[in-house]
Formats: C-alpha cells, structure tokens, sequence
C-alpha cells in the first residue's frame, strides 16, 4: 500500500481509500451514510472523493462468464475462459462519474464480483486458490456496443476507457466472505432494478479462474479478476444514476455523465 495510507488500530473487514486534503487516506465504516479515517474524524459517504479500494495492477476481466448472459446475446457459454486485460485507467471510485461518448447509441452496465489477489500465486491449484484470495468489490465493467467487434475479445474502445469501470467502495476481507460463490448481485437504474443474479451461476468459478491465469502467469498483490456479468443489461445515458450491489461486499454508486460534463466540471 502507499505510505500515505494510514492504518487503524482496530481492524474491520471493510476497508476503502479516499483522497481528502491533499492526501489518500484509507476509510472503514462508520454510522450509516459516514465513514471513518484512521485518526478518528468522520464524513459523509457522499463529500468523499473515492478511490478504487486497492492500488490495482493486472485487471483481468471475464467475457461470457454466466450462461444466461452469453444466452443474452445469443452465445453459447465459453468452454474456456474468455479473458481480456484492461488498464489501471479504466478505473474510477465510488459516487464517481463515467462518460457516454456523444457518438454512443448503446451504452450497458455490467455488475461484476471483483476478485482481489493477496499474494504472489503461480501454477496453483484449484483447491488452494482461495489462500491467494485476499478479498471482494463491487465492480460496474461499462460496455459501450457501438464499437464492439468481437464479444469473444473486446477491444479497447468497448472497454479500456477512462473511468468506465467503477470498483468499491469497499475491499471486504475473504474471510468475511464464506461463500463468494453464492452472492446475490443486483443493478438499478435510478431506483428500478434492472439486473438480478447469483454467484452461483458463473460458468468458471473462482478456484477455475485462478487455476487458469496462475498457469499463464504469476499473479501479484492488488491483481484484480472481473468475473463476468448476469443477464439484464440496459442502455443507460447521461443523468442516469446506476447502483450495483452484491450480497454483503458493498453498494457502488455511479453516475452517467455527457462528454461536456466529463470533460468540463463543475468544480
């Protein structure tokens, strides 16, 4: 972690990272809609400035993960894991903003399980792969359609723009999670649910996953695997105010703004 993280004293099975006066400062919960800096001082959730709950490194993401989904789009689901990279850039907060290309005529959410790397991991097996797991977030992986070309391997401009994946607000500790693999995630768009599935229905599961990039290359501290989506994708547009939440990781809040927004501020 950065040095200018402060610790806590107590530990707390969420934890998130916010920069506040000039510095990043790691956060825990504190009363409903308040969370709490190290040194004691409180805020509101919603005057923070959000950071993803981890420096990232690789983030790797899942293509057609569930069966319903890949059904969705008339898709058969993969008999291997289709994976793609993406960029630290791609990455925005909690109660940040992500932008709609003027020129988009399908812009869709994706709440997705974040997986996040602990510890070095190469060739592991399936059945330690949750010793390498040091925790879970709520990830929103933006998928604009207009300039798909391939739903096996999508390219840069679908998925690697600035922003387009909100992750947090927490990295909740594994072992908090007993069971990641039977969580409820759901999606609303301005207060109506749009999107409803479980955990449970992934096509590669999390032991699967890992086994299979460890095989391909070493995973490191902070790595991040994208799990896949279920079905229930809508287009949304600037104004739109999008909640994606999984059962006992977190509720990620993001908004959908227009290039003049995005581009130009309200500071």
């Amino acid at each position: 972690m950065s040095d200018t993280i402060k610790q806590f004293d107590q530990p707390s099975a969420k934890r998130g990272r916010i920069f506040f006066n000039g510095a990043v400062h790691e956060v825990q919960p504190a009363a409903e809609g308040f969370i709490r800096l190290a040194d004691g001082r409180t805020l509101k959730e919603d005057e923070a400035h959000w950071l993803p709950p981890v420096v990232p490194g690789t983030i790797f993401a899942l293509g057609l993960n569930y069966a319903d989904h890949a059904r969705e789009l008339a898709f058969k689901a993969p008999e291997q894991p289709l994976v793609f990279l993406k960029g630290p850039n791609a990455l925005t907060g909690h109660h940040g903003h992500s932008r709609r290309p003027a020129d988009a005529t399908y812009m869709h959410y994706e709440c997705e399980l974040a997986v996040i790397i602990g510890k070095h991991a190469k060739n592991v097996k399936r059945e330690h792969a949750y010793d390498y797991v040091a925790g879970y977030a709520v990830a929103n992986d933006y998928a604009i359609r207009d300039y798909l070309e391939n739903y096996y391997r999508p390219n840069l401009r679908v998925k690697n723009r600035d922003a387009c994946t909100p992750i947090g607000p927490w990295l909740v500790d594994a072992a908090a999670i007993p069971n990641p693999m039977n969580l409820q995630l759901t999606t609303s768009v301005n207060g109506k649910q749009t999107q409803h599935g479980n955990t449970s229905d992934l096509v590669f599961d999390i032991p699967t996953l890992i086994e299979y990039l460890s095989a391909i290359m070493t995973l490191s501290p902070g790595d991040i695997i994208l799990t896949g989506t279920p079905e229930g994708l809508a287009d949304v547009v600037a104004g739109d105010c999008v909640v994606t939440e999984i059962e006992g990781v977190g509720r990620l809040v993001n908004t959908i703004v227009s290039d003049d927004t995005y581009f130009n501020p309200v500071i």
